[in-house]
């Protein structure tokens, strides 16, 4: 899919070198990777293609020769979201570079990470309704979805193309042949593959081809569960070790799928990300879906922000996780308000495994395991093995190596959350002689449970509970009584209350690159989620776990991004004339806040009722989203306006969108919350004044039916906010019509300290009797220091 050619740019990655390539740079270390985007029609005449052009380019910025068996120091060029090509530079090349006609910007690359069924029924989606979603869209075919991740082991059935169609017509992709991945490995569900390692090259050197494979397939098992997440054909029956039992589903089950592997043993290199737009865009996708995310940094400096808005500009839903550092604050990323940012929820079904205590005590546990199980009624004994050895700070966490098997034989352990990953910290005590694991939360964790393959009979337990276990071990001790537990697995349990909750360890805003923009946008299920899983991996993803499995139990927001990938296929399939803004409109306004028990959901970390800020507009709900009434549609000019607003500079603004901005108009015509989006925020810093005001400009336009009567309610956020709309009326008369509202906010102070903040939500529905659109409204008090 061509993008417009009035300003492209280019990415840059120069190839390591050792030889110093002139007297100022003796005193420079490694050289980085950079990206580095330059205006596509400064190319000189006198080259024949850009890539001659950027290879002279480079050759001006410095006098380092190519390296034996090189032909180029270029590594990747770019041709569609954006133009260039990449390579690694010493910081004074960058900056020689950043003199040059014609450059727009230099990005220093960073590393990413992957962020890591019952979900469609708890969605509503059902495969025997005779209408909805899945029907109106033809579960999504010949829609094309294209996973960015660590690629796929194409011969899972939820890959089979049984019944499908032709490949659509647009397609333009290819499958790319490798180790372990003949051509013939794509089919009518799975049209292309390819694999960018040249960025994580550069950086790590050759690649291990004895534990990774040059190739789309996947070795770690990351891409394959979210590609059938997104678009996984009907699967029966379908478990993981005995759980989970029934029918696996993704959600657009006859959607097409591209997968664009980028991720390897040291990470996702932005290189490769970019590379994988690049191509994903040119092949033809209609959405992307990128379960991976980094440090958040301004949008100019961001690559998956770049590269995302050159998808977007093109028509591509891009959908990205949330990330995995809740429950705190501030912690969210993939943060650019034309990216669909997934958080985590649950759905309603669980593993539980309790810990029962000699004392009798009893507390709630999560996970999956298959193997054999301690012996019924019989207590082993019971360690913490902080209070063991020297050095207790790596025993209390079972990092490898730190526990004495004198200690543990024929125990169980109980290891504290962090550093290494859960199910290692099984491995480590079975290799030390334990029979059992506890694995307890920590104060950070709170009470969120994430049910794990482990190795061995593990449990996981919240952070209350892990205190009263320990609590037991250490008076238990003092009395000369021998401390006893064991684990008690009750499979699969299903219609659980209350739910969704919000996944303690899902992202949370607010939003700290554009505090005007809510963040998370949505959240959906992405806790205990089952889907695909390669041969070659243990469902524990530990190297040493021998079992094999075709699907697999995860949690991340890494699953629920793919969620909202696949729900976007199906959106795109019933209204293909929906903007990617549009279809993320219909699935924020059409969502809720309400558990199975009829309260506000609730947050796993805490057990108390949870916010805006952690699940954003709230849970998707596809099927009202596929008819949503009115929708917040946003145009290219409109990001740009944002930008302005946002005080980056023209320069930066051409960096991210190609497009030479005019922020006159822009900033005379309001603020960075004026940004046409499904959620209004505002940020109030008080300096000691008693009342603050803002007004937001909005947009709505109907996809409901021809003549329709919208009328307003407003919930005002508590602490004395008051809040108007005007018109409190909107009438349509035609599918397709635009009209405008005028939202007022007028709030008083609030006592705060230096430094301290104060956020409260309410709510702005329109309604005509026969749709609801909602959206958040969010006030933020400030005290600066």
């Amino acid at each position: 899919m061509a993008i417009s050619a009035t300003s492209f740019f280019f990415i840059f990655y120069v190839s390591s070198v050792l030889v110093l390539l002139d007297p100022a740079l003796a005193g420079e270390q490694l050289q980085k990777t950079f990206i580095v985007r330059v205006n596509h029609d400064a190319k000189p005449f006198v080259f024949p293609t850009h890539k001659h052009w950027y290879e002279s380019s480079l050759k001006s910025i410095s006098s380092s020769t190519v390296r034996d068996g090189e032909t180029s120091r270029i590594i990747h060029t770019y041709d569609t979201v954006f133009h260039g090509f990449s390579a690694k530079l010493f910081d004074s090349e960058a900056k020689k570079l950043e003199t040059l006609a014609g450059i727009v910007a230099i990005i220093p690359e960073q590393v990413r990470r992957v962020q890591t069924t019952r979900s469609p029924e708890f969605l509503g989606l059902r495969s025997s309704d005779s209408e909805g979603l899945l029907k109106e869209s033809d579960y999504g075919s010949d829609l094309v979805i294209g996973v960015i991740d660590t690629g796929i082991w194409p011969e899972r059935r939820s890959f089979n193309d049984d019944g499908l169609g032709p490949v659509p017509a647009k397609w333009k992709g290819e499958c790319v042949a490798g180790k372990g991945f003949p051509a013939s490995s794509c089919n009518r569900k799975l049209i292309g593959a390819r694999y960018f390692c040249n960025g994580f090259e550069a950086t790590n050197g050759k690649m291990n081809e004895t534990t990774e494979f040059r190739s789309p397939r996947d070795s770690d098992g990351h891409g394959t569960h979210t590609a059938s997440i997104a678009a996984g054909r009907y699967v029966f029956p379908a478990s993981t070790l005995g759980y989970a039992k029934g029918i696996a589903a993704g959600m657009a089950p006859k959607a097409r799928l591209a997968a664009y592997k980028v991720c390897w043993s040291a990470g996702c290199y932005d290189s490769d990300i970019l590379a994988a737009f690049d191509a994903a865009v040119a092949d033809g996708v209609d959405v992307v879906s990128l379960s991976v995310g980094g440090v958040v940094v301004p949008y100019h400096l961001d690559a998956i922000a770049i590269g995302a808005f050159g998808a977007s500009d093109a028509g591509v839903f891009v959908s990205a996780s949330a990330g995995n550092g809740g429950p705190g604050g501030l912690t969210v990323t993939n943060v650019a308000p034309w990216v669909a940012t997934v958080g985590a929820g649950t759905i309603d079904r669980d593993f539980p495994a309790k810990v029962k205590l000699g004392n009798g005590k009893i507390f709630p546990g999560a996970s999956i395991y298959g193997g054999p199980s301690l012996a019924a009624g019989k207590l082993y004994p019971l360690m913490y093995a902080g209070n063991e050895g020297s050095d207790g700070y790596s025993a209390s966490l079972c990092l490898e190596g730190s526990l004495d098997p004198n200690a543990v034989k024929g125990k169980i352990v109980v290891c504290d959350r962090g550093i290494n990953s859960r199910a290692v910290k099984g491995e480590v005590v079975q290799k030390a002689g334990g029979v059992g694991m506890i694995l307890a939360n920590g104060v950070f964790d709170g009470e969120g449970l994430v049910a794990d393959c482990h190795v061995l009979p593990a449990t996981a337990v919240g952070a209350t509970a892990g205190d009263k276990i320990r609590r037991y071990i250490a008076d238990a001790s003092k009395s000369s009584s021998l401390p006893m537990a064991t684990i008690m697995f009750g499979g699969t349990r299903v219609r659980v209350k209350p739910a969704p909750v919000v996944a303690s360890f899902s992202a949370r805003g607010p939003n700290p690159e554009s505090p005007e923009i809510l963040k998370p946008d949505i959240i959906a299920p992405g806790l205990n989620i089952l889907a695909a899983w390669p041969d070659g991996v243990g469902p524990s993803g530990v190297p040493s776990d021998g079992r094999r499995t075709e699907f697999n139990i995860l949690s991340g927001t890494s699953m629920a991004c793919p969620h909202v990938s696949g729900l976007a296929a199906l959106l795109k399939a019933a209204h293909p004339d929906w903007s990617p803004a549009a279809i993320k409109s219909a699935l924020m306004t059409s969502s809720y806040t309400v558990d199975n028990r009829g309260g506000t959901m609730l947050d796993e970390s805490t057990g108390n009722v949870s916010t805006v800020l952690d699940f954003g507009s709230g849970y998707v709900n596809p099927q009202k989203a596929m008819d949503p009434g009115l929708v917040y549609d946003i145009a290219t000019i409109g990001y740009i306006d944002f930008l302005c607003n946002s005080n980056y500079t023209i320069k930066n603004i051409q960096a991210i969108t190609r497009k030479t901005a005019d922020c006159g108009g822009a900033r005379r015509a309001g603020h960075a919350g004026n940004l046409n989006y499904p959620a209004l925020a505002v940020v109030f810093q008080q300096y000691g004044r008693h009342k603050m005001s803002t007004h937001f400009i909005r947009s709505v336009t109907n996809v409901g039916d021809a003549n329709s009567v919208y009328r307003v309610t407003v919930r005002p956020p508590p602490g004395g906010a008051a809040v108007t709309v005007e018109p409190e009326e909107l009438v349509f008369r035609r599918i397709g019509q635009r009209l405008n509202f005028l939202v007022r906010v007028e709030a008083p102070a609030v006592k705060l300290s230096p430094g301290e903040s104060s956020t409260t939500s309410g709510s702005i529905r329109w309604s005509d009797g026969k749709h609801v659109v909602t959206s958040p409204l969010v006030v933020t008090m400030e005290q600066p220091m």
